[in-house]
């Protein structure tokens, strides 16, 4: 793991974003915003770096980090608090006050036009702007732009309210066009709001030279005070010009796109904007061919991810147009039950968004290169090496046995089946025996082998009636190769079912040393040793301990739930939730019926007259 991360680290790029920390459960335990992603997630690896006691605590939890660049350090602040609110990540306690950034409001519902500060967004006539980071800035802004062009602060009902008192100080510092007095017509009123909104949009250039030639102005008149109150606007201007991509005004639900290739490589970038907020992204990764046009490797994407997700937004952002364009906004407004939009956006903070997407397509396809090569080391490569391994060429497929009990208490056998190195849990079946009683694994093992290949031949023979012999059945696709949990005993119990059933499928055994260690693989009657550091012994491993787990998991859920039926069931008094708690305590009927009164009576559920009633049953002269 330590290898790991840092062979990551070494991939940041210093540029600012966010960066996700995970635990090894995979949940997101961190959420933190950076200048420089390489400079800021290093420090928490460095020995002389001390942030305190709760973060050392974190950082020894991490297992994996994630991060998402962004153009300012004011969007990735911005980010952090979606993120963090979507995913309330256990060391960001900084942040469970669910701290708001304020917002510029303009009140375009009311006759008379506010620039008001707001904490929230609501769904009213007005119009909302930000968030933004600093509630400095967007107070002298509002004052700003209050001055500029007249505009009211009251609260009074206008025109209702018009001539009922006198103008108040504003009107007279000429900060106020006195609509209240209607010294201003509501048309001229309106133009004036027009232009504090176009300014708001992004039109900060003539204000800031208008700041800018006054500053010059009162600083050569020296009038000093007047130009750093000049200059402090200004800065202020500047301040909220950095306008936040992240967040979307609109409030709607949009998936935003992007897409880089490179050779047969290609990585498309999906942001998640919902309630006009970015909670998340992920990424795909696409084998191409070098000659396919962007258009066909987008158009491919999207007919097969949106056949597949439960949520279809409002719209989707793309770099580019895509083919099909129109038929799939007919599908995905189908699927979605009302009409889809696909934009390719060419300017404004949507257009920068779309770039955000291909920029984050991009970093993950140039610094996750060699992570994809491991990842099919892991996987496609250590198949190949147990083929070399057994010299079977084309092992795709592979199946594994194994069998659990308690003291031959209700036993079970599990199949885990692997397909090209990586898990197909599709497939995985569980058997609960039916022929054989007690601690018999050759017998076990023999049932469970014989009921899975004839069940598969059955289901075989089934679709050849139905002249359907290319379909495939649960059962149905056979094994390239069948991997017994032992060594020569087990896999000889599995060659004579096949030769039982007249099969031919190659057998190896996954043979175990004293201390339970995999060390090799037992195949026509010779085990064959394995580098315990190649791919090909972890993956032998994995599917060990997989086939493992499968089986004890079911045998603890039967006797968990209560499902296995004995001889509990014919006991006056113990109902399923008194049987449940007996199994869950004893594992056998054996280490029940040892049980003394009082130690019965100890279990849950249970009390003195039906750990009597468990007692008796079991030293009655019947019962023997």
């Amino acid at each position: 793991m330590i290898v790991q991360l840092e062979e990551e680290l070494k991939k940041l790029p210093d540029q600012p974003g966010v960066y996700l920390m995970h635990d090894k459960e995979d949940t997101i335990i961190y959420i933190g915003k950076a200048v420089s992603l390489t400079k800021r997630v290093h420090q928490y690896f460095q020995a002389s770096h001390n942030e305190g006691l709760k973060k050392a605590q974190m950082v020894r939890q991490i297992a994996r980090f994630e991060y998402i660049v962004t153009d300012s350090e004011l969007e990735a602040l911005v980010l952090e608090c979606n993120l963090i609110k979507e995913h309330r990540p256990k060391y960001n306690t900084m942040l469970r006050d669910d701290k708001t950034y304020p917002y510029i409001k303009v009140t375009l519902g009311e006759d008379y036009p506010r620039v008001l500060f707001a904490r929230q967004m609501k769904k009213d006539k007005s119009r909302y702007f930000g968030p933004y980071t600093s509630a400095g800035a967007v107070k002298d802004t509002i004052d700003l732009l209050n001055k500029l062009y007249g505009l009211r602060t009251c609260s009074r009902k206008l025109p209702k309210d018009a001539g009922k008192e006198r103008p108040c100080l504003n009107y007279h510092i000429k900060q106020c066009a006195a609509p209240c007095q209607a010294y201003i017509s509501r048309e001229d009123y309106r133009e004036r709001t027009e232009q504090a909104v176009r300014f708001l949009n992004g039109e900060y250039q003539p204000i800031m030279q208008e700041l800018e030639e006054k500053m010059q102005a009162a600083s050569g008149n020296l009038e000093f005070e007047k130009a750093m109150e000049y200059r402090d606007l200004l800065n202020s201007v500047k301040q909220i010009a950095q306008k936040q991509k992240i967040t979307d005004a609109n409030d709607e639900d949009r998936d935003v796109i992007g897409m880089a290739k490179d050779g047969e490589d290609a990585v498309v970038q999906v942001f998640f904007i919902r309630g006009g907020k970015l909670i998340g992204r992920e990424h795909f990764y696409l084998k191409i061919e070098t000659e396919d046009a962007n258009s066909q490797i987008l158009t491919v994407f999207m007919k097969q991810y949106y056949a597949g997700t439960p949520f279809i937004p409002k719209m989707i952002m793309l770099p580019f147009n895509i083919e099909e364009q129109e038929v799939i906004e007919e599908w995905l407004g189908g699927k979605r039950g009302q009409k889809v939009y696909i934009k390719i956006p060419q300017k404004g903070m949507k257009e920068k968004l779309v770039e955000l997407a291909v920029k984050n397509a991009m970093l993950v396809l140039t610094h996750d290169r060699e992570k994809l090569k491991r990842e099919e080391g892991r996987t496609i490569g250590a198949m190949k090496e147990i083929s070399t391994l057994l010299s079977l060429p084309g092992i795709a497929r592979v199946e594994a046995f194994d069998i659990s009990n308690i003291s031959g208490f209700q036993s079970v056998g599990s199949m885990v089946v692997y397909e090209k190195g990586r898990p197909c849990r599709s497939d995985y079946r569980k058997f609960r025996l039916k022929t054989v009683s007690g601690p018999d694994d050759y017998a076990s093992m023999h049932e469970v082998l014989t009921r899975r290949f004839e069940h598969g031949r059955a289901e075989r023979e089934e679709l050849k009636e139905k002249g359907l012999e290319n379909a495939y059945g649960s059962f149905t696709k056979f094994p390239d190769l069948i991997m017994m949990d032992g060594g020569k005993g087990q896999v000889n119990i599995a060659l004579q079912v096949l030769e039982e059933l007249h099969l031919n499928i190659p057998v190896c055994g996954m043979v175990k040393d004293d201390n339970h260690r995999t060390r090799g693989l037992y195949y026509n009657n010779v085990e064959i040793p394995i580098d315990r550091n190649s791919e090909g012994f972890k993956l032998i491993t994995r599917i060990q301990d997989e086939a493992h787990r499968f089986a004890i998991e079911y045998h603890r859920s039967l006797r968990s739930k209560g499902q296995v039926h004995s001889v509990l069931d014919e006991i006056p008094g113990i109902g399923p939730s008194r049987r449940k708690a007996l199994m869950v305590r004893y594992a056998s009927l054996e280490e029940i019926g040892n049980a003394t009164v009082e130690e019965l009576a100890e279990t849950p559920s249970m009390n003195l007259q039906s750990a009597k009633a468990v007692y008796e049953h079991f030293h009655s002269a019947d019962t023997h």
